[in-house]
């Protein structure tokens, strides 16, 4: 990557600068009078014109040389002592400047115009005589390049900077214009019925520009197949030396423009033609055109489907009627109307599809179902017969002891672990199942409560007491568990 890339522009720093209010405004005025080949200045002049708009009003000539410093220093603008009109010597002390535009101020100058020109939307357009014009100047670098026209080394640099002139505009002009097409605002208004005015228009523009580029581009592929990179090569040499030619103070310091040169050519026949890699932007230009084509044509059919959706039948009903009245035979009739309206009280079959797999099956073949019809009304129920109801007192007094026998056992082997008031899980190396499941419910609950206290299952009030930094290992018929060693302290009665 290049050593200019990285660097900072400090030129731009007046575009947001807290005063840019009035830097900007100078530099407008500086450029406007360089455009006008008047590239010196004076603070006088600049002053005198800032002071017609209505808000400089109390802006002071001091202020302005201080603005015209910092400038300076951004290198938005270059300065020049005026030596010529001295009367005094304290004139000359003075330094009186002339003020000169910047190559990079004139540049950015330019773009803001053209961007304030523009607005928000983006431009471009889809113009044939483009590639009409780029095709004529390829067809004069091939008979040069063929040796069938001489031509001088300033024409033959004319017509690459024509050839790089071309195909710029063509991809910002396409590219712009597309990007305007897929932009918010456009599809806003493509959905609005005043879209229907400028359909016929719109559709024409793209249909014209979509057949010329077809035959165009045709033509200069097959130029770009004839002029291949090392034929190119002895028309580069002409363009490089014309350029050479030209008076810079400044040394030139591209050590091989052969290799510029040669890969502009190479991006301009990737262009129209492609790669092994990727596709032409030649063939992708077209898919957007013709996709754009049909993207107005399902917009205009939605609208006229949406127009017609509250478009009023009473007419064609009237010459329906019309028309009606004047058959005579009732069979005529009878036709009329399938054909108007359809037939009449058709049958619809139903078949169950998970009765097979198979989805080759006809309907003929599958088996018959029964379908149950259900009114399609808020208020239906289905019908539903009041039934007894069964106590069933027996089978849950038979619950209710099975589950009290079973915590009395539960209870019956946990006071085989209690020594004291107390059960110290590492003095029991073994504990049967529901036991542990015990342990466990109790820890889990005590860890949520501050004072680690729970009730248990038998109404027991129980302290768990976890001993950090202790493992202990409960053995049961299931496995075994390593848990930290906890104790539980029984309080109160029981």
């Amino acid at each position: 990557m290049e050593h200019n890339v990285k660097k900072r522009v400090h030129e731009a720093t007046y575009l947001a600068a807290e005063k840019a209010w009035s830097y900007r405004a100078i530099l407008r005025y500086c450029y406007i009078q360089h455009e006008r080949m008047r590239q010196f200045l004076f603070a006088e002049e600049i002053h005198a014109y800032l002071q017609e708009d209505s808000g400089f009003a109390a802006y002071s000539l001091e202020e302005l040389q201080q603005d015209l410093e910092q400038l300076v220093k951004w290198g938005n603008l270059s300065t020049q002592q005026e030596t010529g009109k001295v009367n005094t010597v304290e004139e000359f002390k003075k330094k009186r400047f002339r003020y000169q535009c910047t190559p990079y101020t004139v540049e950015f100058e330019r773009m803001m115009q053209r961007m304030e020109q523009q607005g928000d939307q983006f431009g471009g357009s889809l113009e044939r005589s483009q590639f009409e014009r780029l095709y004529q100047v390829l067809y004069r670098i091939d008979e040069v390049v063929h040796s069938e026209k001489k031509e001088t080394d300033e024409e033959c640099a004319q017509l690459w900077d024509d050839v790089m002139m071309y195909i710029r505009q063509i991809t910002q002009n396409t590219s712009d214009y597309f990007a305007y097409i897929d932009s918010e605002d456009t599809n806003e208004r493509m959905q609005t019925d005043a879209f229907l005015l400028y359909k016929d228009q719109f559709t024409t523009y793209l249909r014209d520009f979509i057949i010329s580029l077809q035959r165009t581009a045709l033509q200069i592929q097959d130029l770009l197949r004839r002029l291949g990179g090392s034929q190119m090569e002895d028309f580069f040499n002409r363009v490089i030396r014309h350029k050479g030619q030209v008076f810079r103070f400044e040394e030139d310091e591209e050590e091989n423009p052969h290799l510029e040169y040669r890969a502009k050519w190479e991006n301009l026949t990737a262009w129209f033609l492609g790669s092994a890699q990727y596709e032409s932007e030649f063939d992708k230009l077209q898919e957007r055109t013709t996709e754009t084509i049909r993207r107005v044509t399902r917009t205009v059919q939605r609208l006229g489907e949406r127009n017609q959706h509250f478009h009023s039948r009473r007419q064609d009903y009237l010459h329906l009627a019309e028309w009606f009245d004047g058959l005579t035979d009732i069979n005529e009739a009878h036709k009329l109307s399938s054909v108007a309206f359809g037939v009449f009280h058709t049958k619809h079959l139903l078949a169950d599809p998970s009765l097979t797999e198979d989805i080759y099956t006809d309907v003929w073949h599958a088996p018959a179902t029964v379908h149950e019809t259900i009114p399609r009304i808020r208020a239906y129920g289905e019908k539903t017969k009041a039934r007894a109801v069964v106590e069933n007192k027996e089978a849950k007094e038979a619950q209710l002891r099975e589950h009290l026998q079973a915590r009395q056992r539960e209870q019956e082997i946990l006071e085989q672990y209690v020594q004291g008031n107390e059960i110290k899980l590492s003095k029991h190396a073994y504990v049967e199942t529901p036991v542990r499941k015990l342990f466990l419910t109790w820890i889990s609950k005590a860890m949520v409560q501050t004072d680690r206290r729970v009730k248990t299952e038998f109404g027991q009030d129980v302290i768990v007491h976890l001993h950090e930094g202790k493992k202990t290992m409960l053995e049961s018929d299931d496995g075994e568990l390593e848990l930290p060693d906890v104790t539980f302290e029984f309080v109160g009665s029981g």
